[in-house]
C-alpha cells in the first residue's frame, strides 16, 4: 500500500541529491579508512554502511514505483567513482582505477545494492505494516550478515575483525530500535531480520566476501 500522504519529489531533485550523496559517500569513506583508529576504520570499509546510503535516500524519496531504487543505484555508482577519484587526489593512485575492471565490478554491486536497499528504504516509510517491517528488518539484516562474515574469516583475519563484527551487529540492532515507529514494528523487524541475515550471509559468501 503506497503512502498517499507523502508528496512525490521532483525527479531533478532526486537525481541531484543522489549524485551529491554519492560524491560525499565515496570521498568520506576513503578518508575515514585512512584517518579513523581501529576498529572504526574497518567499519568505514563496510558494505553494510554503504547499503545505509541507498536505504537512506530510498527512505527520503519514499514514494514512486521506481524512483527509490533509481536514487539508491545512482548514489552507490557515483560513490564508487568518487572513492577512486578521491584515492587519486589523496593517495596519488592511478586515475585509470576509475574505469578498471575492479571499479566496474563494484559498480555492478552498487546497482544491485542500490535497487534492493533503495526499495527497502522506501518500504520502511510505508503505511503498510508488512512493508515497513521487511524494509526495516532488511537494514538490520545486512549488518548482522556482515558481522557473521567477519567472524567466519580465516584465523589470521578473525581476531582483527571480531571487534568490528561486534560493532556492526550492534549498529544493526540499534538501527531497528531507533527507526522502528512502534514496538510491534521493532519486534517484527527483528524477527524478519534473522532469516534475511541468513540470506545476506549466503549472498556475501557467494560474492566472495567471506574470506
Amino acid at each position: 500500500m503506497p503512502d498517499i500522504t507523502a508528496a512525490r519529489r521532483p525527479f531533478p531533485l532526486i537525481l541531484t541529491v543522489a549524485i551529491v550523496g554519492g560524491l560525499a559517500l565515496g570521498a568520506v569513506d576513503l578518508v575515514a579508512q585512512r584517518e579513523l583508529p581501529y576498529p572504526w576504520a574497518n567499519l568505514a570499509n563496510s558494505s553494510a554502511v554503504w547499503a545505509v546510503g541507498a536505504f537512506a535516500i530510498g527512505a527520503w524519496v519514499r514514494v514512486g514505483r521506481w524512483q527509490p531504487a533509481f536514487a539508491g543505484t545512482v548514489l552507490l555508482v557515483v560513490a564508487v567513482e568518487s572513492y577512486y577519484f578521491a584515492a587519486t587526489l589523496i593517495q596519488n593512485d592511478d586515475l585509470a582505477n576509475l574505469w578498471s575492471p575492479t571499479s566496474l565490478i563494484w559498480m555492478v554491486f552498487g546497482v544491485l545494492a542500490g535497487v534492493v536497499f533503495g526499495t527497502f528504504g522506501a518500504w520502511s516509510r510505508s503505511v503498510s505494516l508488512w512493508r515497513s517491517v521487511v524494509g526495516l528488518g532488511a537494514l538490520g539484516a545486512v549488518f548482522f550478515a556482515e558481522a557473521g562474515v567477519l567472524m567466519r574469516r580465516e584465523p589470521e583475519y578473525r581476531a582483527d575483525g571480531l571487534a568490528t563484527a561486534i560493532i556492526t551487529a550492534a549498529i544493526g540492532l540499534a538501527l531497528i530500535l531507533l527507526l522502528g515507529r512502534t514496538w510491534r514494528t521493532r519486534l517484527l523487524a527483528l524477527a524478519v531480520a534473522v532469516p534475511l541475515a541468513a540470506l545476506g550471509f549466503a549472498g556475501f559468501t557467494l560474492a566472495g566476501f567471506g574470506s
